[in-house]
């Protein structure tokens, strides 16, 4: 039996943040910055960052216990781990393999996938289609990265912004008209240069915008402004439109953490209230894919979210993507 997609949600969240903290203060004594600067263009005043001697998929592992703790779910009912990451500790094995064989979940399938920032709400929309067939009656959705290894930490345009995260959902069938009401996704390919992260492939380009052309993060932070803003509020409508509701609908929404700016700019032109916008940028930075699922493990685990709120999650990232999703909140 093929099951309506509108009854399958999250059943339990969990999240790791590392217990390091780098300050603004502290980047003040690295690199050619200030606490003003770096508050008045960003909104970040701290970042948590993994220690060297800390493999990043090992934070995925607390996030996926934490998740199953909260579902009452044992990891040998997993059937599938789909982990999202831009900063994978290695492409192969991958980080989801890595985590199914330290948690135990030995009936999962297990693979990574990217979508930069917006991978979250990719994998949701995979992890919902496989529970929708009929073959897959638990998925665990995992976003684990480690951006402070993706850092030219001498370049104050980009250091200031990231840190390091992990979140992970368990979905599974819900009540009906409860969870995953719609998602809409879309990518912009013709712009995805604007945020690049090399691998085993530096083109000229890549070197001469790096100085040399080291593997580091680099992006045009003007272009994917004006990206930002415009995908995240169009995403939005698009998924609430789907389904027949306005903004006035929904009781929270959960952005991709990126910039202050370009939330507030979001939210702006979604006419939403600052009270219903989420952000914890301030002191976690932006942590890419994880931003969304460590804000809801954070607004459940405080009872922030009610049974029956009505959800915007949204993002965007390289690629570049962009995704939103409604849900109806079931916990």
């Amino acid at each position: 039996m093929v099951m309506s997609k509108s009854s399958i949600g999250i059943i339990g969240t969990g999240s790791y943040l590392p217990e390091k903290i780098l300050s603004n203060s502290d980047l003040e004594k690295m690199v050619d910055t200030s606490d003003e600067w770096i508050t008045k263009r960003t909104g970040i005043s701290n970042r948590r960052i993994l220690d060297d001697d800390m493999p990043a998929y090992k934070m995925g592992i607390a996030a996926a216990n934490n998740a199953l703790e909260n579902a009452g779910v044992k990891a040998e009912e997993i059937d599938a781990i789909i982990l999202t990451t831009n900063s994978p500790d290695y492409l192969t094995p991958s980080s989801a393999c890595l985590i199914q064989g330290e948690i135990g979940a030995v009936n999962a399938i297990a693979f990574d996938m990217n979508a930069a920032c917006t991978g979250f709400i990719y994998a949701l929309e995979i992890a919902q289609s496989f529970i929708s067939t009929g073959k897959y009656k638990k998925v665990m959705v995992i976003s684990c990265e480690g951006m402070s290894r993706a850092i030219d930490w001498t370049d104050r345009n980009t250091c200031v912004l990231f840190g390091d995260a992990a979140g992970a959902v368990i979905l599974s069938e819900v009540e009906e008209g409860y969870g995953i009401l719609s998602t809409c996704l879309g990518s912009v390919g013709e712009k995805g240069k604007c945020i690049t992260l090399p691998c085993s492939f530096s083109s000229e380009e890549d070197k001469a915008i790096r100085n040399g052309g080291e593997k580091y993060l680099w992006m045009d932070g003007t272009e994917v402004f004006k990206f930002a803003v415009g995908a995240m509020a169009d995403a939005s409508k698009k998924a609430i439109d789907e389904i027949g509701i306005t903004f006035d609908d929904i009781h929270m929404v959960f952005p991709h953490q990126a910039n202050t700016r370009i939330i507030d700019g979001a939210a702006k032109r979604m006419k939403i209230p600052e009270e219903k916008v989420y952000s914890n940028i301030a002191e976690t930075g932006n942590i890419s894919s994880a931003s969304i699922p460590l804000g809801l493990d954070l607004s459940n685990k405080r009872g922030i979210l009610k049974k029956g709120d009505n959800l915007v999650l949204v993002g965007f990232g390289g690629g570049l993507t962009w995704g939103a999703s409604v849900i109806k909140w079931c916990l």
